[in-house]
């Protein structure tokens, strides 16, 4: 079971490499890194769990948070009721080799900014990302698929493709001004 202490810290210089392409068929090691991203994401967003293995909330995690320079990331995006409990699934999916094919030219960001679980600390300011993006990925089968995303579905992905970048949210965060969003950027 992955917990806190198996994801690479920020200063870790695999976070900073670019990532490598995906053979198919899948090895074991591949699949079974794929089953454990899934299940941390669940676990972190189950109250019990995740106050038990002490887990922080996410919504996705690339293999190379997880020490292994591979271009897999998982999204297990979900809405929630006002306890707390999970009341529909948006995305849940393993993204393998993803490309990005296009993007808008208008930007969202998120009004609180973004966090990241190899980064333990705040960084304040926005992260402009394009607003709406179309990407390429395959699945665990080596199917591939045309995904459009806008808005926060969109960023999530955008900060997982990063990660098989080299790149980290904050890279993205202008140091002078990090709450000031310019006219083509629209806070959510």
């Amino acid at each position: 079971m992955i917990t806190m202490k198996n994801f690479a810290a920020e200063d870790d210089p695999i976070l900073r490499e670019v990532a490598e392409p995906v053979q198919f068929p899948l090895s074991e090691e591949d699949e079974k890194l794929i089953e454990e991203m899934r299940e941390f994401l669940i676990n972190s967003q189950t109250p019990e769990i995740a106050e038990k293995y002490n887990l922080r909330p996410g919504v996705g995690v690339a293999a190379p948070q997880l020490g292994v320079s591979k271009q897999i990331f998982a999204i297990y995006l979900t809405e929630f009721d006002e306890d707390g409990n999970v009341t529909d699934v948006i995305i849940d999916e393993v993204f393998i080799n993803p490309r990005i094919l296009k993007h808008s030219v208008k930007k969202a960001a998120l009004s609180e900014g973004e966090g990241c679980l190899s980064v333990p600390r705040s960084v304040p300011g926005l992260v402009p990302r394009p607003r709406r993006v179309t990407f390429e990925y395959q699945d665990i089968e080596g199917v591939f698929y045309e995904v459009k995303l806008s808005d926060y579905e969109a960023i999530v992905t955008q900060h997982e493709i990063d990660h098989l970048k080299g790149i980290l949210f904050y890279d993205h965060i202008n140091p002078e001004k990090p709450w000031e969003a310019d006219d083509n950027t629209i806070v959510l």
